[in-house]
């Protein structure tokens, strides 16, 4: 029989998104207030700032403070962090993918998914055109 997630994850979770993209809107806005540049300094600080938070957080939760719930690390790391970046999940997984000693799989996340990543938004970006 599956099992399904108690009602207070995807609660936990949602709460978590909603802290996390205004985070996000509110620092695009502030930096694209500040600088009058084509780099994208906010987005930049985000996955920084977005991953630094990852590692934080999944260390502090995983090692030395055990007994936080499972719905608060639901909330900060799939919910605020996600939708705050989703850069930040992509670090992490690169990290334990390389801590698992999968090298050539981490190597291949990590390049493939920014190659292909910036081939596929130029795909949609043709795809979305087609017919114009």
């Amino acid at each position: 029989m599956q099992q399904y997630p108690h009602l207070s994850h995807p609660i936990a979770i949602s709460l978590g998104a909603v802290a996390g993209a205004l985070s996000r809107y509110y620092i695009t806005l502030w930096f694209a207030g500040r600088f009058n540049t084509a780099f994208p300094y906010a987005t930049f600080l985000i996955n920084i700032t977005g991953c630094l938070g990852m590692g934080f957080f999944i260390t502090l939760a995983s090692e030395r403070v055990l007994i936080i719930p499972l719905e608060v690390r639901l909330m900060v790391t799939t919910g605020f962090l996600g939708a705050y970046t989703t850069f930040s999940t992509y670090g992490l997984e690169t990290n334990v993918l390389w801590r698992d000693r999968s090298y050539s799989i981490a190597a291949f996340y990590w390049a493939g998914s920014a190659i292909l990543g910036v081939i596929a938004v130029q795909l949609g970006i043709i795809l979305a055109r087609i017919g114009k």
